[in-house]
């Protein structure tokens, strides 16, 4: 009792150590693939959550496909940019946002025209952060709080004739490892320069309140706004494209845009023409234009209503990265294994569905880490205990598996002759027979072991006598199953024959067999047998000890014919492809029925399939009924 005691808490402090492990080195930008993960996890959340009516504070102007057709270019020239902003800003905005990049110079009336526009009302322009690489990864440093922020070599700003009429903010947002946005940097710097992102100047500007900069939040005047511990914004989506309220701007050239759309409100002017503008897959749509991402991060900064993930949120993983894993592998060591394993996954349902309900009310608590740092330590601990508990399966098991070990006495002799005997593999024909005893699991739950391996033994001598009259070679012994393989050691012309001569003989001998069996044993067990021929690999596997076995096409639709047969009520499932290879012309003892084309799992297209039964086995009616040849 103290010698497991003792095991016990070493398992616990091995796992308390692991999960402390995994959060910590996935903090420090590494296991890029749980980043991934979190991903997939969290459009699964939103999913989940639905579709959200948002704010009504923010209004898109977009310049569509509308735009576009009726305007005969892309982008939209300077002049009909500038009567855009013009009637926009007739209407009394808060703040006109335009998410277009102005950094080259057009006609010189077109450009004038547009800064005379902008010095009309409130603006805020789009710059773009140029990063060395695609992806940019925050590392700390010795810089202080700014070493959080992504560095760029540079930004691209607005024409200095415009910027000189408006404020200017960064509009780059960080995607996920599956492209799609889960947060917006609210600050980038440069080595000599730090700049607003774009939302946060929107943000400040339709507020009017100062803003104030602090390690882990930002203040829009006495509004504490959390951010991750990048000072980046986490955003969730609303629901799909055009959620968020949008007009065309074609409206405007028509004279019909509605002044409720743009009076007192937030204007943000962006593109969203097929292959013209930025878009980024969500997970409520595969195709979000970039403004309206944007607009979403404005929306959360004005309302205050973003995802909750700082550095409390951050806190509360890493005890949960280690305490889970610890509670899972702690009620997994009660002494009754059911009933611990029964609150284990409890335990992890709760977790989940109390993960989801935080997400679902503005909190967003990070679930991959917690699944690396729960899952290997508790399938480990589970293993170990399975394996300790030496359960009758187990020895079973590992009784079929020493029995697989040894090699077709045929074999031994040819690698006596030929050591290098397929020390590289092999392609060549063979016809591949499998049997399997069905309802050998649960009869091995029911009877005296000692009984269970006389049974064992009677069924795998019956195997081997039939594969070595018909001049077969059991390739293993899959426990309560054998794989009989005719072609090795070297291909011959009537191993189809011999193959569906061994199905045939095991039919009846293992018919036989069983049935001589006491009834209550009897009464539970049955077989299933599949033979096909074409092309295998021979090769050798293992290290330490070496068997040889065949794989391929052909081994694959042999193994699934047996499901095929038991689907069927039959025992012995025939591919076309083996009687033909044999010149079967059909046995006056046997019934012989068919054809059925079947969808075999693991392949494409199907395979015609024969059942063969006794002419006074089970199933004689119905066979006849189908018997050809």
């Amino acid at each position: 009792m103290r010698s497991r005691r003792v095991q016990i808490l070493v398992a616990l402090v091995l796992t308390a150590l692991w999960g402390a492990g995994i959060y910590a080195t996935h903090a420090d930008g590494h296991l890029r693939f749980l980043d991934r993960l979190e991903a997939t996890l969290t459009d699964w959340r939103t999913q989940a959550r639905g579709v959200q009516r948002p704010p009504d504070l923010v209004t898109i102007v977009a310049i569509d496909d509308t735009v576009v057709k009726r305007g005969g270019s892309y982008p939209l020239p300077r002049a009909d940019l500038a009567r855009v902003v013009d009637t926009i800003v007739q209407f009394k905005p808060k703040v006109v946002a335009i998410d277009l990049l102005l950094v080259d110079r057009s006609a010189a009336i077109g450009d004038a025209t547009l800064a005379n526009t902008l010095a009309t009302g409130p603006m805020v322009l789009a710059a773009a952060a140029i990063f060395p690489s695609a992806s940019e990864t925050v590392a700390p440093s010795s810089e202080g709080p700014l070493a959080v922020l992504p560095e760029a070599e540079r930004f691209l700003q607005p024409l200095p004739a415009f910027a000189v009429h408006a404020e200017v903010g960064v509009v780059n947002v960080a995607t996920g490892q599956s492209g799609s946005p889960l947060a917006v940097p609210m600050l980038f710097r440069t080595r000599d320069k730090v700049e607003l992102s774009f939302p946060l100047r929107v943000a400040a500007r339709a507020l009017d309140k100062p803003l104030t900069v602090a390690p882990g939040h930002l203040m829009l005047g006495d509004r504490l706004v959390p951010t991750d511990s990048n000072l980046a914004l986490p955003i969730t989506y609303y629901g799909p494209r055009r959620t968020i309220r949008t007009v065309s701007a074609q409206s405007i050239f028509d004279g019909t845009l509605d002044r409720a759309a743009i009076e007192n409100r937030i204007v943000v002017i962006g593109a969203s023409v097929a292959g013209g503008g930025d878009f980024y897959p969500t997970p409520f749509d595969s195709l979000m234009p970039g403004v309206e991402v944007v607009s979403t991060a404005i929306t959360h900064l004005v309302a205050g209503d973003a995802i909750l993930r700082d550095h409390r949120v951050r806190i509360a993983d890493a005890l949960t990265a280690i305490l889970l894993p610890m509670l899972l592998v702690g009620l997994l060591a009660w002494q009754r294994i059911a009933l611990g394993t029964m609150a284990a996954a409890a335990v992890m349902i709760a977790w989940a569905g109390l993960n989801l309900f935080a997400f679902m009310h503005g909190v967003w608590p990070n679930a991959a880490t917690t699944l690396a740092a729960a899952v290997p330590p508790v399938a480990v601990f589970a293993g170990v205990q399975l394996w300790a508990g030496g359960r009758r399966t187990q020895y079973f098991a590992a009784r079929s598996r020493s029995l697989a070990q040894f090699q077709a006495p045929a074999l031994q002799d040819w690698l006596a002759r030929d050591p290098n005997f397929l020390s590289k593999p092999v392609r060549q024909d063979a016809a591949v027979v499998f049997v399997d005893l069905s309802g050998f699991t649960g009869l091995s739950e029911r009877i005296d072991p000692d009984q269970l391996t006389n049974i064992l033994k009677a069924f795998h001598a019956l195997i081997d006598r039939t594969a070595i009259d018909c001049g077969g070679m059991i390739t293993g012994f899959l426990g309560d199953g054998a794989m009989i393989l005719f072609g090795l050691p070297r291909a011959m012309p009537d191993d189809s024959a011999r193959a569906l001569k061994c199905a045939i003989d095991l039919h009846r001998g293992l018919a036989g067999w069983i049935a001589s069996l006491p009834p209550a044993i009897a009464g539970q067990l049955g077989f299933k047998i599949g033979a096909h021929c074409g092309p295998i690999v021979a090769s050798r596997l293992g290290e330490s000890h070496q068997h040889i076995t065949a794989t391929g096409d052909t081994v694959n639709v042999a193994s699934r014919l047996m499901e095929i047969a038991a689907q069927n009520d039959a025992r012995l499932a025939l591919s076309d492809t083996l009687l033909d290879a044999a010149d079967f012309q059909g046995a006056p003892d046997g019934v012989l029925s068919g054809p059925l084309l079947a969808q075999v799992r693991g392949r494409s297209g199907v395979v015609t399939v024969w059942f063969w039964r006794d002419r006074d086995g089970p199933g004689q009616d119905a066979a006849k009924a189908e018997m050809m040849g």
